[in-house]
């Protein structure tokens, strides 16, 4: 190629082989740090249309909503952009001349260009699929994702055409760098000074000071959830969510004297069994053995993957994708007003193992400094039970093993089933595990001892694969309807297998879902996508009954353990609302969405985000919806008193 003579400090429009060239040197040079940018904002921007076209319309984002959030979404990028273009700044400023117009140079300068279109591209269309499924920006989520790459990997491989849209990023990355190519290959053809290209450098250090003070969400602009998550970018949101792992309650939410907390939070317990301390920061209550209660009899928790309330007939849903369940439901006790922590599986198997409130940012069950903590299983133990811990896939996976083998129960994973009809990456099916729990439950029922144990199911999970040959249901192909049906037919062979062991007669088996299936809606906390199913199943000791008082996952073990009549002693958060003396109108209700963590009492709902905000909604029921309330200080600090207290208790090692 023959360069122009183009002097030092001279800025005029050229052309070489009829492409036009920028007049000033220092620009020519960084031409391809802006053609980036433009395209990283333009695909942001129809990135935005296109999430707001398929998600946010359907949650109430408006066209003015919109118009906002296109716009305030573009200095998010830009500030975004500041970061994600420093090393190609670095590199265009200090790559000497001879360097830069060398031939090998000119080849990994295409190859770099192509693999950043191409993971922009990438990116976009990940950022599409996550949020068809969790209705958000990468957010904590995707934090464990990049944590267990390798099953998240082959699940993204079983349950999305991975190879097309590889193929479908490539030739769109070939063709836009194809027209743009002529242009881009000159970028090195001017020569230009070392500290004309610092200048440069130094004003885009600069403009780093202002970007360290911004985060994702320091625009939110609306009240609606969904609104601001379109205004987000989500690199800067995944950034956000590596750095808020695990935060510090104090540090980021709404706090109050810690003697002030504690004092509040042993008025919110008091009446659910006697305090056994005067310490003020113990929150340990003794409850006495009941008279009248089913006693020492085998307890199953069967916990079902993202089942949402939603699917079942008992809840109005016409299609009848689970007649097990809704057979299960008529025939034991059904709470019609059950609700997740979380909506994530850690959540759920913390808020029933526990009783603990969602703390946030992160799961008790990944935290560090997880051992020994109160559970239900020791509290099992204590009354002459064996507790265990039955997973179908490999435990390690979101430190479920590690979690519940270091609070007393046995473990019993993929590694024990030998054999199974079918498995995925997330383990063998659910008629696998149950018929290895079958086995499991018989060996424990011949050392005449009382068995507690809690089975978390796999099946009802992308890719929603599954044996064949189960009539009605497709094995492949079928989706999460598919994956539902498989999850309830396998739940009803369970229990009706179960049915035939000499152990039935005298278990109490609680059929729960982690979560739901998806969180979406305006809301921070939208409560309709938390309602799950709950039912007690026990039909030689049990009188079929609907209970409709509201009831969160933290309030299960007390539950169960005021319906068997158990004397135990323990700071669980959770309270007995069969005990018949709860008004449903004063039991709250503990949720964790993201970052924000709630308190729900009736209808009323107060929500603790970071910075320090506490937000008061009304919720309506029948509309499903939740409109702002005014001021109540008294809301406000009965949710401060308990996550601020339940911190304090896990963080110290109090939780005991």
């Amino acid at each position: 190629m023959q360069f122009l003579p183009v002097a030092h400090g001279t800025a005029r429009p050229e052309s070489q082989n009829g492409v036009h060239m920028i007049s000033s040197p220092v620009l020519n040079r960084f031409r391809p740090l802006l053609f980036v940018s433009l395209f990283y904002l333009g695909l942001s921007f129809v990135l935005r249309l296109v999430l707001w076209k398929v998600f946010g319309a359907a949650a109430g984002v408006s066209w003015g909503a919109l118009a906002s959030s296109l716009g305030v979404g573009l200095v998010n990028d830009l500030v975004v952009l500041v970061f994600l273009n420093l090393p190609a700044t670095l590199y265009l400023t200090f790559l000497p001349e001879r360097w830069a117009r060398s031939r090998w140079q000119k080849i990994c300068f295409l190859a770099l260009l192509f693999f950043t279109v191409f993971g922009l591209f990438y990116q976009a269309g990940a950022e599409f699929f996550f949020f068809e499924e969790f209705d958000a920006r990468f957010n904590l989520v995707a934090v464990d994702y990049l944590i267990y790459p390798h099953e998240v990997l082959i699940n993204i491989w079983e349950s999305y055409p991975v190879v097309r849209i590889l193929l479908v990023d490539a030739l769109l990355s070939s063709l836009l760098l194809g027209a743009f190519w002529p242009r881009l290959r000159t970028a090195f053809s001017v020569p230009t000074r070392l500290g004309r290209r610092l200048g440069f450098a130094g004003v885009h250090l600069l403009l780093l000071v202002p970007a360290l003070l911004l985060s994702t969400d320091s625009f939110d602009f609306s009240g609606n959830r969904v609104t601001n998550e379109l205004t987000h970018n989500g690199v800067s949101s995944l950034f956000c969510a590596f750095r808020t792992n695990h935060l510090d309650y104090n540090a980021y939410y709404r706090t109050m004297p810690i003697d002030q907390a504690f004092l509040q939070a042993r008025e919110e317990l008091e009446g659910d069994g006697e305090f056994s301390s005067k310490d003020p920061q113990n929150l340990n209550r003794s409850h006495p053995f009941r008279p009248g209660g089913l006693g020492r009899v085998n307890v199953v928790v069967i916990v079902e993957e993202s089942l949402s309330a939603s699917y079942s007939g008992l809840f109005g849903n016409p299609e009848s994708l689970t007649p097990n369940l809704d057979a299960l439901g008529e025939k034991g006790i059904l709470f019609s007003q059950a609700y997740a922590s979380g909506t994530r599986t850690v959540r759920g198997l913390e808020a029933i193992s526990t009783s603990l409130p969602p703390i946030p940012s992160e799961a008790v069950v990944k935290r560090p400094g997880n051992e020994n903590i109160a559970n239900w299983g020791e509290v099992m133990q204590g009354n002459g039970y064996h507790s265990s811990f039955l997973y179908g896939g490999f435990g390690a996976f979101d430190n479920m093993n590690y979690f519940f083998g270091h609070n007393g129960f046995a473990i019993s994973d993929r590694s024990d089933i030998d054999d199974p009809a079918f498995t995925n990456i997330w383990g063998v099916s659910d008629g696998d595990l149950f018929n290895h729990a079958l086995d499991y439950y018989d060996g424990l029922a011949g050392e005449k001892k009382p068995f507690f144990s809690i089975i978390m199911s796999t099946s009802n999970h992308r890719p929603y694969t599954f044996p064949e040959g189960i009539p009605g249901i497709p094995a492949s192909g079928g989706g999460r309807r598919a994956g539902v049906q498989y999850a309830d037919y396998a739940l009803g062979e369970f229990l009706r297998e179960a049915g035939s062991h000499s152990w039935f007669d005298q278990t109490l088996f609680v059929i729960v879902a982690d979560h739901c299936a998806r969180v979406y809606g305006r809301a921070e906390i939208p409560i309709d996508t938390f309602h799950i199913p709950l039912v007690f199943y026990a039909p030689a000791l049990l009188t079929p009954s609907r209970v409709a008082m509201p009831i969160g996952q933290i309030d299960i073990a007390p539950t169960v353990l005021g319906l068997l009549g158990l004397p135990y002693t323990a700071p669980f958060y959770g309270q007995d609302v069969l005990n018949g003396e709860g008004d449903p109108k004063l039991h709250p209700l503990f949720m964790n969405h993201n970052h924000d963590v709630a308190m729900m009492i009736g209808d009323r709902l107060a929500v603790l985000g970071l910075q320090k905000s506490g937000d008061l909604y009304l919720y309506d029921r029948q509309k499903e919806s939740q409109s702002p309330l005014p001021e109540d200080k008294d809301l406000l600090d009965r949710a401060t008193a308990i996550y601020q207290s339940a911190y304090d208790l896990y963080i110290n090692h109090r939780y005991q």
